[in-house]
């Protein structure tokens, strides 16, 4: 797997909320879900999102906005229309005032079934920890003009969301999924997208392959000195080149890496800390421990424990 596929893997929606919006002016939105992660795709017409600090973006039709939690955000046909409805966490909308909000068929929701406005939104609960490291290298809007290959996937998600039947949630999260990879890809290629150092040095002949070597094979006992001959370069030059590509050396990388893939596994509670140990590359479950904690400040058993409740 390459550096990039390791980190775009990491969203796997689990029971996303989904929901295509049909809207009429005036209507605007506030939302203080408080999600890690929303996506919203313009099917027909247009919004605007204004962020908590006063940013704001237009969003046309074939347009993706990916908006980074937790902080509160609006989606308005115009940046001066007062919010009319506030939609709080589990997804609650409450109103604001006389506002005919209701629902209009099978995962949809607005003010006017036939409305010039068809809004998409997916929203992620709680994007696994190697999804996280993805998340915070975004920046809180992201806005992805109209591309052929995102529009086709939006297309498809759109066209499930208003379907019900058998596994359909199941669809309807690796469609997500498919979604949100295909707009950060388009992102994250746009020269002025500053896109987080790591997918810059995907591309990069020597910490490429290195990357992808931590990727998969966490496990291994890594140096730099073992890295550097893996990939054919001297110990020097990997540590240098890959500090200014990543921003970080690659033992702290490949730690954090760790700790990220540990974290994702910590969901599944079939796994023993031991065997999640061992798939990251730590000698013992208190090795894994002491590493957990310094680096997030909670031991393993508490953040199992914060998940479950």
């Amino acid at each position: 797997m390459d550096a990039v596929s390791g980190l775009l893997d990491g969203p796997h929606a689990r029971g996303a909320f989904l929901l295509r919006s049909l809207l009429s002016p005036p209507w605007s939105m506030r939302i203080a879900d408080e999600a890690p992660l929303t996506l919203v795709a313009v099917l027909h017409g247009s919004a605007w999102v204004v962020l908590a600090d006063g940013c704001t973006e237009r969003i046309g039709a074939g347009d993706v906005a990916l908006v980074r939690g937790p902080q509160h955000y609006t989606v308005a046909d115009q940046p001066s229309t007062a919010p009319q409805v506030t939609v709080g966490p589990g997804q609650l909308c409450t109103p604001i005032g006389p506002v005919a909000m209701t629902e209009l068929g099978t995962r949809a929701w607005g003010n006017d079934a036939g409305g010039g406005t068809v809004l998409l939104t997916g929203t992620y609960p709680q994007p696994g920890a190697v999804g996280e490291r993805l998340v915070r290298a975004l920046p809180p809007l992201v806005v992805v003009p109209a591309d052929q290959g995102t529009a086709a996937v939006t297309r498809l998600l759109a066209a499930e969301v208003a379907r019900e039947a058998p596994g359909q949630e199941a669809v309807l999260d690796r469609l997500l999924d498919v979604a949100l990879v295909s707009a950060l890809r388009v992102w994250a290629a746009r020269p002025e997208a500053r896109a987080p150092g790591w997918y810059v040095a995907a591309g990069d002949p020597v910490v490429g392959p290195a990357l992808t070597l931590i990727h998969d094979r966490p496990a291994e006992p890594w140096t730099v000195a073992s890295l550097a001959d893996a990939v054919g370069v001297a110990r020097a030059t990997l540590a240098r080149r890959f500090t200014e590509l990543v921003g970080e050396p690659p033992m702290g990388y490949l730690t954090s890496w760790r700790i990220a893939l540990a974290t994702d596994l910590l969901r599944d509670r079939t796994l023993t800390l031991s065997g999640i140990a061992r798939r990251v590359g730590y000698a013992s479950p208190f090795a894994l421990s002491a590493a957990f904690k310094r680096a997030t400040g909670v031991s393993p058993a508490a953040h199992r424990a914060t998940l479950a409740g």
